[in-house]
């Protein structure tokens, strides 16, 4: 995974309000400022704001530069346009709503900040047509002490003030079972930079973490699978809690359209959508041929159109930065405009994601009413015909087989815990062996929920087993042997293994005696055996409840890649009570937990066309 140095710095500019320790928002409509309605001032060529991003590139390719070129993809649909820069998103909605130009580009919930005001006129009301991409260069840096979302609540973290990575905490809140008033805010003016959250992050060692772009999250930490040294701007320890590039479902950037302007021009507004995604296409095959030759003449003109249309102080270099740009964008391409529109089982579609960014909105102080959006309601077969599109959507399973036994990424509590985002059990009976979803439907939503919006993270299911009878087998089988003596009384007993104190509570040390064969024969007690019928059992538990899970999404519509929810059996190695001393803590001991866990980019099978 390549990372530019400018991912989603358009934000720099939007919304700089005074930096303030509390959860009241100024009205979106403030921020603005006063702007009289107009009607769309129809000229020769149509203004279309973008905005520093790597979806953006694919309109520049498909206008042939700011201007429209000819023989471009936009030229030959007859199209005329004039490409603006909108990194001020607050002059855009001036913009849209005074008439001059009748299209919005942002990110989904930045436009559900602006809802009230361009919803306060019927003409001015968005329709949200265009799905660009999802972003994967997006990041929470934590300091050592944050290893997951599971200790989020409390913390203090550095976030810009109505910014992308506001709709990004609220994704990353909803998933841990928080609130916004379970955590604590530090507002920066800007997204990066003086004034931005990393360097606020550096200063103040109690922001416990920041929300970051990719050049900011390389600094502090020095890449996404690091730690940083401490050195150089580096933090020392800090690291990446969660990333877009695991959350790869979160923000969605998109185009809106005046709905006065759509309803006379639909037509118009069908062919712009056919040539980006037309263009999108051509980028990423592009840009595959690109990653694997090393070279590509057609891809190093896009870079280097790129590069003219930012600026050399955006880009320095084309094949760091302006592909960098490119890379942190995932193309959705016509199968996930599909998707995102028109999808009811998708759990990250258009129809959910209005509603999160209203609930954002109005709950956070930013509108005072609910004004929605339309979709375009298009006829995506006309527009795969209109724009000679491949539409290749992704197939198969994305994710390798389910992790063996032995697989210590998925089972070694050290290896796993490095990868974990999030972790939430259920707990079962002895005998238990049917899941329902009347008892266990919350967790298999939540479960559905997390691998739709973690797309590039992976649910191991891992079945925990009670290690009460291995470890009496052990125990007995030592005893009768010799080698192990006991002394003291019931409930407080110590163990000497051949003269030596042995620490029962240790379970990983009880877990190799056992696996190296101390004390197999006995006919009686055979505590390998009974470790290896616990470990099949948890195995066998896991699998009941990941099937479980798939059919659950099933009967319900939601749409689940069942190849992210991976089945592993712990057995007795990681007791919540390592030596039980009743019936309630061999309970405690008998779940089945799901870790939502990141994974290398290498270990997905990657489409390009995000569904």
């Amino acid at each position: 995974m390549r990372f530019t140095r400018l991912a989603f710095a358009f934000f720099v500019g939007l919304l700089a309000l005074a930096a303030q320790p509390t959860f009241a928002q100024q009205l979106f409509s403030d921020t603005v400022g006063p702007v009289t309605f107009g009607k769309v001032k129809r000229q020769a060529a149509v203004e279309v704001p973008y905005i520093t991003w790597g979806g953006d590139v694919a309109t520049f390719h498909a206008n042939g530069g700011l201007t429209t070129k000819q023989n471009s993809i936009f030229q030959k649909h007859g199209l005329n346009l004039k490409l603006v820069a909108g990194d001020d998103f607050a002059e855009q909605v001036r913009r849209y709503v005074s008439g001059q130009s009748p299209f919005l580009r942002g990110e989904l919930r930045m436009i559900g900040l602006a809802s009230e005001i361009i919803g306060a006129n019927e003409a001015t009301k968005p329709v949200v047509f265009l799905q660009l991409t999802w972003s994967v260069g997006d990041h929470m840096v934590g300091r050592e002490g944050l290893k997951s979302l599971d200790g989020l609540s409390g913390k203090k973290i550095a976030l810009q003030r109505g910014g992308p990575h506001v709709g990004m905490v609220d994704d990353i809140l909803r998933t841990a079972k928080l609130t916004w008033q379970d955590i604590q805010v530090v507002w920066t003016d800007d997204l990066t930079g003086a004034k931005g959250p990393a360097e606020l992050f550096r200063q103040d060692a109690t922001i416990d973490a920041c929300m970051v772009i990719s050049p900011d999250m390389i600094g502090l930490t020095g890449g996404l699978e690091s730690k940083g040294s401490g050195a150089e701007g580096s933090v020392k320890n800090a690291h990446v809690v969660i990333s877009t590039a695991s959350m790869s479902r979160s923000i969605a950037d998109v185009y809106a359209c005046r709905k006065d302007y759509f309803d006379a021009n639909r037509a118009e507004i069908e062919k712009f959508a056919a040539g980006y995604l037309k263009a999108s296409e051509e980028i990423v095959a592009l840009r595959n041929e690109y990653n694997e030759s090393g070279k590509s003449e057609a891809y190093t003109k896009v870079l280097k159109l790129t590069q003219q249309i930012y600026g050399e102080e955006v880009i320095p270099t084309l094949e760091v930065d302006a592909h960098g740009l490119i890379s942190d964008a995932t193309f959705v391409g016509l199968p996930g405009n599909v998707s995102f529109f028109t999808e009811e089982g998708n759990l990250n579609n258009f129809a959910r994601k209005q509603a999160a960014a209203l609930d954002l909105a109005v709950g956070q102080g930013y509108a005072k009413i609910r004004a929605g959006f339309f979709d375009a309601g298009f006829d995506y077969a006309k527009i795969k015909e209109l724009g000679g599109l491949r539409a290749v959507a992704a197939t198969g399973e994305r994710f390798g087989p389910a992790r063996g036994e032995t697989d210590e990424e998925f089972i070694g509590e050290e290896a796993i815990d490095e990868n974990t985002i999030l972790t939430f059990t259920i707990e079962f009976e002895s005998d238990q062996s049917d899941f329902s979803p009347d008892v266990y439907g919350p967790e298999f939503l939540r479960a559905v929920e997390a691998a739709s919006t973690f797309g590039n993270a992976v649910i191991a299911v891992r079945g925990h087993a009670d290690p009460t009878l291995t470890l009496s087998q052990l125990l007995k089988a030592g005893m009768a042997s010799g080698r192990i003596k006991r002394t003291g009384q019931r409930g407080n007993y110590k163990y000497f293994l051949d003269g030596k104190p042995l620490d029962i509570t240790r379970t990983a040390e009880i877990v190799e005696l056992i696996e190296k064969g101390e004390f197999a024969g006995n006919a009686e007690f055979n505590p390998r055996e009974t470790m290896q019928a616990a470990l099949n059992l948890s195995k066998l538990r896991a699998d009941a409840v990941r099937d479980a899970v798939v059919a659950y999404a099933a009967a319900n519509g939601y749409t689940l890649d069942a190849s992210q929810i991976q089945p592993v059996g712990v057995g007795v190695r990681e007791p919540v009570i390592p030596v039980p001393q009743n019936l309630e803590d061999a309970q405690a001991n008998r779940r089945v937990e799901f870790r939502l866990l990141r994974v290398s980019a290498e270990a997905v099978s990657a489409d390009e066309f995000d569904l």
